[in-house]
Protein backbone atom coordinates (compact mmCIF):
# COMPACT_ATOMS: atom_id res chain seq x y z
CA UNK A 1 0.00 0.00 0.00
CA UNK A 2 1.36 3.50 -1.25
CA UNK A 3 1.43 6.05 1.47
CA UNK A 4 -1.36 8.90 1.04
CA UNK A 5 -2.58 11.71 2.34
CA UNK A 6 -5.82 12.83 0.76
CA UNK A 7 -8.07 16.04 1.14
CA UNK A 8 -11.99 17.03 -0.06
CA UNK A 9 -13.57 20.10 0.71
CA UNK A 10 -16.05 19.78 -2.65
CA UNK A 11 -19.06 20.31 -0.22
CA UNK A 12 -20.31 21.30 3.18
CA UNK A 13 -18.47 18.38 4.53
CA UNK A 14 -14.52 18.64 5.35
CA UNK A 15 -12.38 15.87 5.42
CA UNK A 16 -8.73 14.35 5.50
CA UNK A 17 -7.76 11.20 5.19
CA UNK A 18 -3.81 9.70 5.31
CA UNK A 19 -2.63 6.11 4.52
CA UNK A 20 0.52 5.32 6.43
CA UNK A 21 2.85 1.92 6.88
CA UNK A 22 -1.18 0.40 6.00
CA UNK A 23 -2.98 2.08 8.70
CA UNK A 24 -5.50 5.05 8.24
CA UNK A 25 -5.71 7.80 9.83
CA UNK A 26 -8.79 10.28 8.82
CA UNK A 27 -11.41 13.25 10.18
CA UNK A 28 -14.34 14.55 8.90
CA UNK A 29 -16.66 17.69 9.59
CA UNK A 30 -18.87 19.22 8.16
CA UNK A 31 -18.51 22.60 8.48
CA UNK A 32 -19.93 25.08 5.89
CA UNK A 33 -17.74 27.93 4.88
CA UNK A 34 -14.79 27.09 7.34
CA UNK A 35 -12.76 24.52 5.21
CA UNK A 36 -10.04 27.02 4.11
CA UNK A 37 -9.50 27.83 8.31
CA UNK A 38 -10.03 24.20 9.37
CA UNK A 39 -8.18 22.39 6.08
CA UNK A 40 -4.68 23.10 7.58
CA UNK A 41 -5.32 21.77 11.26
CA UNK A 42 -6.95 18.72 10.15
CA UNK A 43 -4.17 17.82 7.92
CA UNK A 44 -1.50 18.33 10.71
CA UNK A 45 -4.07 16.26 13.42
CA UNK A 46 -3.28 13.25 10.77
CA UNK A 47 0.35 13.58 10.30
CA UNK A 48 0.89 13.76 13.94
CA UNK A 49 -1.59 10.98 14.51
CA UNK A 50 0.23 8.80 12.13
CA UNK A 51 3.66 10.27 13.25
CA UNK A 52 4.37 11.09 9.83
CA UNK A 53 5.80 13.86 7.60
CA UNK A 54 5.05 14.78 3.85
CA UNK A 55 8.43 13.85 3.27
CA UNK A 56 7.37 9.97 4.42
CA UNK A 57 4.40 9.99 1.71
CA UNK A 58 4.27 8.93 -1.66
CA UNK A 59 1.83 10.92 -3.43
CA UNK A 60 -1.09 13.53 -2.66
CA UNK A 61 -4.80 12.87 -3.50
CA UNK A 62 -7.48 15.75 -3.52
CA UNK A 63 -11.39 15.99 -4.46
CA UNK A 64 -11.55 17.03 -7.75
CA UNK A 65 -14.91 17.87 -8.21
CA UNK A 66 -17.93 18.35 -8.91
CA UNK A 67 -18.54 20.28 -5.92
CA UNK A 68 -18.80 23.61 -4.60
CA UNK A 69 -16.78 26.15 -6.54
CA UNK A 70 -14.96 27.71 -3.79
CA UNK A 71 -14.69 24.34 -2.05
CA UNK A 72 -13.08 22.50 -5.08
CA UNK A 73 -10.61 25.76 -5.45
CA UNK A 74 -9.40 25.58 -1.51
CA UNK A 75 -8.61 21.82 -1.91
CA UNK A 76 -6.88 22.69 -5.53
CA UNK A 77 -5.14 25.61 -4.04
CA UNK A 78 -4.31 23.54 -0.64
CA UNK A 79 -2.60 20.51 -2.56
CA UNK A 80 -0.81 22.39 -5.00
CA UNK A 81 1.20 23.86 -2.35
CA UNK A 82 1.70 20.88 -0.47
CA UNK A 83 2.76 19.09 -3.73
CA UNK A 84 4.99 22.04 -5.10
CA UNK A 85 7.05 21.76 -1.51
CA UNK A 86 7.07 18.11 -1.21
CA UNK A 87 7.67 17.61 -5.06
CA UNK A 88 5.04 14.39 -4.47
CA UNK A 89 3.23 13.07 -7.28
CA UNK A 90 -1.12 14.05 -7.42
CA UNK A 91 -4.01 11.92 -8.31
CA UNK A 92 -7.41 13.95 -8.52
CA UNK A 93 -10.22 11.63 -7.59
CA UNK A 94 -14.01 12.41 -8.59
CA UNK A 95 -15.87 13.28 -5.43
CA UNK A 96 -19.17 11.27 -6.90
CA UNK A 97 -16.78 8.42 -6.98
CA UNK A 98 -15.63 8.62 -3.95
CA UNK A 99 -19.37 8.36 -2.40
CA UNK A 100 -20.01 5.29 -4.77
CA UNK A 101 -16.99 3.98 -3.26
CA UNK A 102 -18.24 4.29 0.20
CA UNK A 103 -21.35 2.81 -0.86
CA UNK A 104 -19.37 0.00 -1.84
CA UNK A 105 -17.33 -0.34 1.24
CA UNK A 106 -19.82 0.11 3.65
CA UNK A 107 -22.88 -1.63 2.06
CA UNK A 108 -20.88 -3.88 -0.61
CA UNK A 109 -23.46 -1.87 -3.39
CA UNK A 110 -22.95 -3.18 -6.53
CA UNK A 111 -24.78 -0.24 -8.39
CA UNK A 112 -25.05 3.12 -7.20
CA UNK A 113 -26.09 6.77 -8.30
CA UNK A 114 -24.81 9.83 -6.86
CA UNK A 115 -26.48 13.15 -7.12
CA UNK A 116 -24.99 15.75 -5.47
CA UNK A 117 -27.55 19.18 -4.93
CA UNK A 118 -25.65 21.44 -7.72
CA UNK A 119 -28.28 24.54 -6.68
CA UNK A 120 -30.22 26.56 -9.46
CA UNK A 121 -32.62 23.29 -9.53
CA UNK A 122 -29.67 21.08 -11.02
CA UNK A 123 -27.49 18.23 -9.74
CA UNK A 124 -24.25 16.66 -10.40
CA UNK A 125 -24.46 13.14 -11.28
CA UNK A 126 -23.00 10.19 -11.57
CA UNK A 127 -23.63 6.08 -12.45
CA UNK A 128 -21.32 3.44 -10.96
CA UNK A 129 -20.75 0.29 -10.29
CA UNK A 130 -18.35 -2.36 -7.70
CA UNK A 131 -15.94 -3.95 -10.07
CA UNK A 132 -13.42 -6.06 -7.47
CA UNK A 133 -14.43 -3.77 -4.87
CA UNK A 134 -13.79 -0.53 -6.72
CA UNK A 135 -16.44 1.77 -7.50
CA UNK A 136 -15.94 2.37 -12.27
CA UNK A 137 -18.22 5.02 -13.95
CA UNK A 138 -20.73 3.68 -16.41
CA UNK A 139 -21.88 7.12 -17.40
CA UNK A 140 -19.67 10.24 -18.24
CA UNK A 141 -20.60 12.43 -14.64
CA UNK A 142 -22.70 15.46 -15.29
CA UNK A 143 -24.35 18.25 -14.26
CA UNK A 144 -28.26 18.57 -15.10
CA UNK A 145 -31.88 19.06 -14.39
CA UNK A 146 -33.01 16.38 -11.53
CA UNK A 147 -35.66 15.87 -14.52
CA UNK A 148 -33.18 14.23 -16.74
CA UNK A 149 -31.18 12.67 -14.42
CA UNK A 150 -34.00 10.58 -13.11
CA UNK A 151 -34.50 9.60 -16.89
CA UNK A 152 -31.18 8.23 -16.55
CA UNK A 153 -31.36 6.04 -13.79
CA UNK A 154 -29.84 2.30 -14.26
CA UNK A 155 -32.95 -0.22 -14.94
CA UNK A 156 -32.87 -2.90 -12.09
CA UNK A 157 -30.66 -6.02 -13.38
CA UNK A 158 -31.79 -8.83 -12.11
CA UNK A 159 -33.95 -7.34 -9.45
CA UNK A 160 -30.49 -5.97 -8.06
CA UNK A 161 -31.78 -1.94 -7.60
CA UNK A 162 -29.16 0.52 -7.06
CA UNK A 163 -27.97 2.49 -3.86
CA UNK A 164 -28.57 6.25 -4.32
CA UNK A 165 -26.36 8.48 -2.37
CA UNK A 166 -25.55 12.20 -2.03
CA UNK A 167 -27.82 15.65 -1.48
CA UNK A 168 -29.23 15.62 -4.50
CA UNK A 169 -32.22 13.41 -3.17
CA UNK A 170 -33.20 14.95 -0.31
CA UNK A 171 -32.99 18.24 -2.46
CA UNK A 172 -35.17 17.11 -5.54
CA UNK A 173 -38.57 14.84 -4.94
CA UNK A 174 -38.14 14.57 -8.80
CA UNK A 175 -35.18 12.32 -8.31
CA UNK A 176 -36.59 10.06 -5.38
CA UNK A 177 -40.41 9.91 -7.35
CA UNK A 178 -38.64 8.01 -10.54
CA UNK A 179 -36.39 5.05 -8.12
CA UNK A 180 -37.54 2.78 -5.55
CA UNK A 181 -33.51 3.13 -4.39
CA UNK A 182 -33.29 2.64 -0.61
CA UNK A 183 -33.17 5.83 2.38
CA UNK A 184 -30.47 8.13 1.49
CA UNK A 185 -27.20 7.52 4.37
CA UNK A 186 -24.49 8.84 2.34
CA UNK A 187 -24.85 12.45 1.62
CA UNK A 188 -21.20 13.97 1.41
CA UNK A 189 -18.09 13.01 0.07
CA UNK A 190 -15.27 11.49 2.59
CA UNK A 191 -11.11 11.92 1.69
CA UNK A 192 -11.07 7.98 3.33
CA UNK A 193 -12.38 6.48 0.50
CA UNK A 194 -10.65 8.24 -2.03
CA UNK A 195 -7.67 6.06 -1.14
CA UNK A 196 -8.95 2.93 -2.43
CA UNK A 197 -9.78 4.90 -5.92
CA UNK A 198 -6.29 6.53 -5.83
CA UNK A 199 -4.46 3.83 -5.70
CA UNK A 200 -4.39 1.89 -8.90
CA UNK A 201 -3.55 5.46 -9.90
CA UNK A 202 -0.47 5.83 -8.52
CA UNK A 203 0.58 2.08 -9.19
CA UNK A 204 0.01 2.37 -12.59
CA UNK A 205 1.87 6.32 -12.62
CA UNK A 206 -1.32 8.05 -13.84
CA UNK A 207 -0.19 11.27 -12.00
CA UNK A 208 0.61 15.08 -12.12
CA UNK A 209 2.82 17.25 -10.82
CA UNK A 210 1.36 20.66 -8.58
CA UNK A 211 1.19 22.85 -11.42
CA UNK A 212 -1.08 20.51 -13.93
CA UNK A 213 -3.79 19.90 -10.49
CA UNK A 214 -7.01 20.78 -12.18
CA UNK A 215 -10.32 20.62 -10.77
CA UNK A 216 -14.03 19.75 -12.33
CA UNK A 217 -16.42 21.62 -11.91
CA UNK A 218 -18.66 20.35 -14.72
CA UNK A 219 -20.84 23.29 -14.66
CA UNK A 220 -18.49 26.31 -17.36
CA UNK A 221 -21.41 29.49 -15.53
CA UNK A 222 -21.08 30.44 -12.14
CA UNK A 223 -23.81 29.31 -9.32
CA UNK A 224 -24.01 32.83 -8.26
CA UNK A 225 -25.97 35.77 -9.16
CA UNK A 226 -24.38 39.21 -10.63
CA UNK A 227 -24.83 42.02 -9.14
CA UNK A 228 -26.96 44.63 -10.98
CA UNK A 229 -24.61 46.39 -13.47
CA UNK A 230 -22.35 44.26 -13.51
CA UNK A 231 -23.99 41.16 -15.89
Amino acid sequence: MKNLLAIDTATEALSVALQFNQQTFHRFEICPQQHSQKLLPMIDEVLNEAGAALQDLDGLVFGRGPGSFTGVRIATGMIQGLALGSQLPVVGVSTLAAMAQQAVAEQQASHIVTAIDARMNEVYFGCFKAVEQLAVSTLDEQVCAPELAAQLLPVPIGGQHFVAVGTGWQAYPALTEQCSAQAVSILYPHARYMLALAEPEFEAGRTYSAETAEPVYLRDKVTWKKLPGRE
